[in-house]
């Protein structure tokens, strides 16, 4: 037996689709474009190709893309000012600030100046509260593109048996919390967890999201279960020749792979999915503040 390989580019690009026909009416019908804003502060070379494809992919679904890029030593009180013009500019509905800031500013601070209605990260601290209360809220992308393929292949997923393994508070926190929302029994796993293995093996959905190369063998996997494997981890690969490297997941794959009954690749699995879901989101947004109706399918 093989696992279905859940191919999360080709159901990226359907979101993306999605995205632009809903687009395209909200012009037609309403004479509105949604608009995403993305702050880059400083040169971080892997952000700064990030927000390029990030720019690219909105412009290409029908939206506006607003980017502002600020030099390294920007100050707090300037970055602020900033997100406070785009919180109160009625053709941006999305902001999004690209992380890691550099360290002298506070990202909670900063991330939590965003109107939580803008938020498309999901990140401000009353989004969090919202979904841990099963309230409508900016869900974060990461975990929405699990969500969106697990319902894709599954269907329903309640009475399901969840584990989440990582606990940040981007993926598996917000995670757990969508899982529960569609009934699944849930467990958050972790480096502390006692006897992970066990605990891993009972689950019919397994999302590796600790950020550590290969650390879930095929071996704790019930035959079977749904892997979703969230980590991008880069490896050295000699094979490839002398200081070449390779990205691998949080799973092993051929093992997983091997009893899995579906599993996602890495890359081309959840990876895609997170500027689909963040285009999602922007849309989503720009509804909402519309009064208009959101977009089928596109939300948790």
């Amino acid at each position: 037996m093989s696992a279905t390989i859940i191919d999360g580019k080709a159901f990226a690009a359907t979101v993306r689709e999605k995205v632009a026909a809903h687009v395209a009416r909200l012009k037609d019908e309403n004479g509105i474009t949604p608009g995403l804003a993305v702050v880059l502060v400083g040169e971080d070379p892997a952000s700064q190709v990030y927000v390029r494809s990030k720019g690219k992919q909105t412009v290409e679904v029908g939206m506006n893309s607003y980017e502002h890029k600020l030099e390294a030593d920007t100050s707090e009180a300037d970055l602020l000012a900033l997100i406070d013009k785009l919180n109160k500019d009625p053709a941006v509905h999305g902001i999004l600030v690209q992380l890691p800031l550099p360290k002298h500013l506070d990202e909670d601070l900063v991330i939590n100046s965003i109107e939580p209605s803008k938020d498309v990260d999901g990140f401000h601290i009353s989004n969090v509260g919202l979904l841990g209360t099963g309230q409508k809220s900016m869900v974060p992308c990461t975990p929405l593109g699990c969500l969106m393929m697990l319902r894709d292949h599954h269907g329903s997923l309640s009475g399901m048996d969840a584990v989440v393994i990582g606990r940040s508070n981007i993926v598996g926190k917000p995670m757990a919390q969508l899982l529960l929302g569609d009934s699944c029994t849930v467990t958050i796993a972790h480096s502390r967890t006692k006897d992970l293995p066990e605990v891993v093996r009972r689950a019919d959905i397994v999302v590796a999201a600790v950020g550590r190369p290969e650390m879930v063998p095929g071996d704790w996997i019930k035959p079977g279960a749904t892997v979703i494997d969230v980590g991008i981890n880069r490896i050295d690969a000699p094979e490839k020749g002398e200081g070449k490297t390779r990205l691998v997941g949080d799973a092993h794959y051929e093992s997983c792979a091997a009893v899995a009954g579906a599993i996602t690749p890495v890359p081309g699995g959840v990876g895609p999915m997170t500027i689909a879901c963040l285009l999602a989101n922007t849309l989503t947004a720009c509804c909402r503040a519309n009064g208009l109706a959101e977009p089928e399918g596109l939300t948790a």
